[in-house]
């Protein structure tokens, strides 16, 4: 697939994409999906981890590795994490109410990000929360947890800088598919008592970590 193929199915995805939440949404099951790639390589390890809402309890995980046959292109990343995503999400025995993907949602050049891509394909509401902020800007941040400034980009507002422990650094929230900004704030700060980056993420992250040390083992 080249990059222009990439950008016409975002484009066309893009038209499947809802945004609000299901009417009452109250996830029972939460999952968090990550991807790892050594720099360089073409090789990546994936997870889907599942916690109950309520006491980030891990109920369910996969874990994938293969092949990726799509270059790193900023703005395509769906592209490139999602196949081996798909493995693990195929194989999961309880599918989670919502997905919080490790990269963008709607804050994207094109308002389809990972968690847009993801959350369309397998049809699940879906957050993306990032650690680094792809496009736009937002104004001063507060150093308490809880603190948000809206970033901007081309006069549209596509997501929240949200400050998820006092004095760390923020993470940069935006809504997936099924998903409002408004809510994807309060799910993420809901998912992070603890640390800046919510359970769901730290969890898919640790097992991909362990699966690429089990891979790299003599």
């Amino acid at each position: 697939m080249t990059v222009a193929q990439a950008r016409e199915i975002q484009q066309e995805m893009r038209g499947q994409l809802i945004r609000h939440p299901p009417p009452g949404f109250s996830p029972r099951l939460v999952a968090g999906a990550d991807v790892s790639v050594e720099r360089f390589k073409h090789y990546g390890y994936a997870a889907v981890v599942v916690l109950r809402a309520d006491t980030l309890e891990v109920v369910g995980q996969s874990a994938s590795a293969a092949e990726l046959r799509f270059p790193y292109v900023p703005g395509y990343l769906s592209f490139r994490e999602l196949p081996p995503l798909q493995a693990c999400w195929d194989a999961l025995e309880q599918k989670p109410d919502l997905v919080v993907f490790d990269g963008q949602g709607y804050a994207h050049p094109r308002r389809f990000g990972l968690a847009c891509h993801g959350g369309v394909l397998w049809d699940v509401p879906s957050v993306g929360c990032a650690k680094n902020l792809f496009v736009g800007t937002h104004g001063e941040l507060g150093g308490e947890r809880g603190d948000t400034s809206p970033i901007v980009h081309e006069g549209e507002v596509v997501g929240m800088a949200l400050r998820t422990r006092t004095g760390a650094k923020p993470v940069y929230v935006s809504a997936g598919h099924r998903m409002d900004l408004e809510t994807a704030v309060d799910l993420v700060l809901r998912l992070s008592p603890r640390y800046r980056q919510p359970e769901t993420t730290r969890r898919a992250h640790q097992l991909v970590n362990e699966i690429r040390r089990a891979d790299k083992a003599p």
